[in-house]
């Protein structure tokens, strides 16, 4: 066993004997068996045990046993007691996730306060497959099928690849002790269920039925790689930004085998479920037009011929700019405030606004747009309503919501980012001009 796990470590190149690393350690046959491995190895190592405070004079007793542990190899032992009272106090959690949590927390702080290289978990084979049978019943996607990483940022688990009899057989070769969790016995736990119940049925009904299991993972695994290598190329080619908007056209993605897959991978880190996924591609399919989709953090707008993703229409409180301001500030945009003279040039970029100074009755005050508003647009001679100007415009609906309008008084004097009004453009009499020029 210690010369098949010296030389996993050497080929997956998974510890570096010249650092030093930290051992999360519960006292049970998995993790003290990694402990005397590193330790027979010659690695550098301390360990760290929580005594989480379910299990009565168990958990006490657990937390003894690794300490004695961390004094026979001659390792640091650092040690963590739960108050009993987070359990009761608990809510909208479950115990075992909230344990994880604590568990991960104080042993990535160990990791920043005493500078170790990694912290090494005793995770092994069928530990991975319970992953993977759990993230399939959960609903996951090839994500969750490629199951745990032996290396994963500061996680490292050496022991991915080997057996838990392998483990045992080593731990009682030795007469090594370790400490039994009686509540892992209990099939209340899924975890438990699929340990206790699923896996030993999986290999006593086919033959080496988990390592072919296992096998179809890993395949499935690289094909989930073929997959993101596709998709992050297609990303790249499709997806267009414009400030805080992105833009696929349907036809990058219509007639695409996998649709689904490619857009949902594509819109999760924006919040959006397989579920809405599915809606938005029926609305695709059905040409509705304007519809939108939200998730907790963005919105999505199906328009002509592509999808517009942005982020939630925050609260916006009317502002004013003074004449003394050098700067607009509008959380997505941000415009230089200059007083230029006439001679000096023409800017005629839609996104910029230059005015006559003496058209303008300061403070300026911006706000959304309303339904009602009018404006004269730059070039017209009489009003036009705001929401006719944006279709004329084919705003989507989803960059509509965002649309701002500056008032000199109670008059529209810029539909900001589209149009000034007529009213305030440069005259042959003009003599000053105050030029908001977008950063």
């Amino acid at each position: 066993m210690l010369e098949d796990f010296i030389s996993h470590i050497r080929s997956k190149n998974l510890l570096d004997s010249q650092k030093r690393y930290l051992l999360a350690i519960s006292g049970g046959v998995d993790s003290v068996a990694l402990g005397y491995l590193l330790h027979q190895a010659g690695y550098d190592f301390d360990v760290a045990t929580v005594n989480f405070n379910l299990r009565g004079e168990d958990s006490k007793a657990d937390f003894a046993f690794v300490e004695a542990l961390s004094n026979q190899w001659g390792v640091q032992f650092h040690g963590k007691v739960i108050d009993p009272e987070v359990w009761e106090n608990l809510t909208g959690e479950s115990v075992q996730m909230k344990a994880r949590s604590l568990r991960y927390e104080w042993l990535e702080e160990l990791r920043m306060v005493h500078g170790y290289e990694g912290i090494l978990v005793a995770h092994h084979f069928e530990d991975q497959l319970e992953t993977i049978l759990l993230n399939l019943l959960r609903g996951c996607g090839i994500d969750g099928i490629a199951g745990m990483a032996e290396r994963r940022g500061a996680i490292i688990r050496p022991l991915l690849s080997f057996r838990k009899d392998a483990l045992i057989e080593f731990m009682e070769s030795h007469n090594y002790p370790w400490r039994e969790d009686s509540s892992n016995q209990k099939d209340v736990y899924q975890r438990n269920f699929v340990r206790n119940q699923i896996l030993p049925k999986i290999a006593n009904t086919f033959t080496s039925g988990l390592e072919v299991m296992a096998e179809s993972f890993g395949r499935i695994k690289d094909t989930g790689k073929a997959f993101h290598y596709f998709f992050e190329k297609w990303k790249v080619e499709a997806v267009v930004r414009e400030a805080d908007f992105h833009i696929v056209k349907i036809n990058s993605f219509q007639a695409i085998p996998g649709r689904h897959s490619l857009l949902f991978y594509w819109l999760r880190d924006f919040g959006f479920s397989s579920a809405i996924v599915e809606a938005i591609l029926q609305a695709v399919d059905d040409a509705h037009v304007g519809k939108l989709f939200h998730s907790h953090s963005h919105t999505l707008n199906l328009d002509r011929d592509c999808l517009i993703v942005g982020p939630k229409e925050s609260e916006f409180l009317a502002k004013e700019v003074l004449a003394t301001d050098v700067e607009l500030n509008l959380q997505d945009q941000v415009y230089d405030i200059l007083r230029i003279e006439k001679d000096s040039f023409v800017d005629k970029s839609s996104e910029n606004a230059m005015m006559d100074a003496s058209q303008l009755q300061f403070p300026l005050t911006i706000r959304n747009w309303e339904i009602g508003d009018r404006f004269i647009p730059l070039g017209m001679n009489k009003e036009k309503k705001v929401s006719d100007f944006l279709v004329d415009l084919k705003v989507p609906m989803i960059q509509k919501r965002h649309v701002k309008v500056m008032l000199s008084g109670e008059k529209i004097i810029w539909v900001i980012g589209l149009r000034i009004s007529d009213s305030v453009k440069i005259q042959k009499q003009t003599q000053a001009i105050v030029y908001f020029k977008k950063k």
